[in-house]
């Protein structure tokens, strides 16, 4: 289908209305919190505010933080002693032969169980803290990766917007010049089918700039956005990545690795002392009637100690000895996979950033402008008649190609420095950062 171009001269935006400024006041909590309580802007909203947003209202982040408070609380449960157990029994019912014992056990752990459990609890808490510092990255990453599609999706919409608007010109000149008899009606028709697929090429990018601000606005929890648009320099380009080598090792998905080895670790040890029995120590008073003891008139107390040890003949917790060793083998082999991984994939965003900037780069240095040039005068051209309507359209779909695909070059540019930030971890415990981490 033919297609007409326009340039980048024309920067009116429309966007869908502003939906109502929600009442002010209003402090929802991280959880419970409703789109109409959240502060998001009625008008355009930056990379700032975005972030802060995210950060405070994203329900996935809410809940890597509970997980993270119930963590503390298996910490604490973790350094509990065993509860001490009263025991009271009555021998033969009859008052002359009753004999009545009351007695406190302790049980006492042997073998370290009780730093053991600690230790795996506190394992455990580490990985909370780290999958919630892990999730913030993927939280921001997210954030500025759907900041800047719709920052594209804006430039696309103004580009159609501007398309439409001259093959509207386009249309009526060629009317013009069929009245006149200088072209073929052929050449109006061609101009009518160019505009209608421009103007299909409109809606399209107004529905994927609605669907951007909807995945954006998400992020916080509000189905219906209603800030304007996004205000930001989509141009841009994100600086090239640095010091990758250096921050492998501090990545989230190394940190969480490295925890649940340690975390199994501690529970092989807790299960080496779990083979270890216990104590249980036990002080108590038997009351004995009178003529059970070797005198005559009231019974006589009697002061109980006891000592029980369980025998480790049938269950030496020998199964779940193993278990846990060969879990922790598991997770050593797990952090060792998660290495290659990683490095695959940071190399692979990094090549992506590499050659998303060095694309738009040339682009802008050197196709876009002289695609710029050569539509200007075959516009003119066709306008003072020297020129086809095909050669200006020819002219028009360069520009639009060339355009289009420096926008594209760029949009990729961003998505791969987010993505190298997520995969780093970097900029995870910000709360409100000034900018992209992309953009350094």
């Amino acid at each position: 289908m033919r297609t007409l171009f326009v340039p980048l001269a024309v920067m009116a935006l429309a966007v869908p209305p502003a939906f109502s400024q929600p009442a002010a006041g209003s402090n929802p909590s991280p959880i419970r919190h409703t789109a109409a309580a959240t502060p998001e802007p009625a008008g355009p909203l930056d990379l700032r505010s975005a972030l802060a947003l995210a950060l405070r209202f994203n329900p996935g982040l809410s809940s890597a933080s509970r997980e993270r408070e119930a963590s503390d609380a298996a910490v604490l449960q973790a350094g509990a002693w065993p509860n001490p157990v009263f025991d009271a029994q009555v021998e033969d019912l009859r008052r002359g032969n009753r004999t009545t014992t009351l007695q406190l056990s302790q049980p006492i752990e042997l073998g370290g169980k009780r730093a053991a459990r600690v230790t795996a609890a506190e394992r455990a808490r580490d990985q909370a803290a780290s999958a919630l510092l892990a999730r913030r990255s993927e939280l921001r990453a997210s954030a500025i990766t759907l900041f800047f599609e719709v920052l594209a999706a804006q430039q696309r919409l103004r580009l159609a917007q501007d398309s439409v608007g001259l093959a509207e010109a386009a249309t009526r000149a060629a009317a013009n010049r069929v009245a006149a008899g200088k072209v073929s009606p052929l050449e109006e028709s061609r101009a009518r089918v160019a505009e209608a697929g421009i103007r299909v090429e409109l809606l399209q990018a107004e529905g994927a700039l609605r669907s951007a601000r909807q995945q954006l606005a998400a992020l916080w929890g509000n189905p219906n956005p209603r800030f304007t648009q996004a205000d930001g320099a989509l141009d841009r380009l994100p600086a090239a990545a640095a010091d990758v080598e250096s921050r492998l090792s501090a990545a989230p998905v190394l940190r969480q690795a490295r925890l649940e080895v340690e975390r199994r670790q501690a529970l092989s040890d807790l299960e080496q002392a779990r083979r270890v029995p216990d104590l249980t120590v036990s002080l108590g008073a038997k009351r004995v009637p009178a003529d059970e003891g070797m005198g005559s008139g009231s019974g006589r107390n009697q002061v109980v100690v006891g000592l029980s040890v369980p025998l480790p003949i049938f269950d030496t917790n020998r199964g779940n000895v193993a278990e846990a060793l060969s879990r922790e083998e598991k997770a050593r082999d797990e952090l060792a996979a998660a290495e290659l991984q990683l490095g695959a994939d940071v190399a692979q965003a990094t090549e992506r950033l590499r050659s998303a900037r060095a694309t738009a780069l040339t682009l802008q240095r050197d196709a876009l402008p002289g695609a710029e040039a050569a539509y200007k005068a075959a516009a003119r051209g066709f306008e003072l008649g020297k020129f086809s309507f095909l050669e200006a359209l020819d002219a028009q779909r360069t520009l639009f190609q060339a355009r289009n695909q420096h926008l594209l070059a760029v949009a990729e540019a961003h998505r791969a420095a987010a993505e190298l930030d997520r995969l780093l971890g970097i900029g995870a415990d910000e709360e409100t950062p000034d900018a992209a981490p992309a953009v350094r």
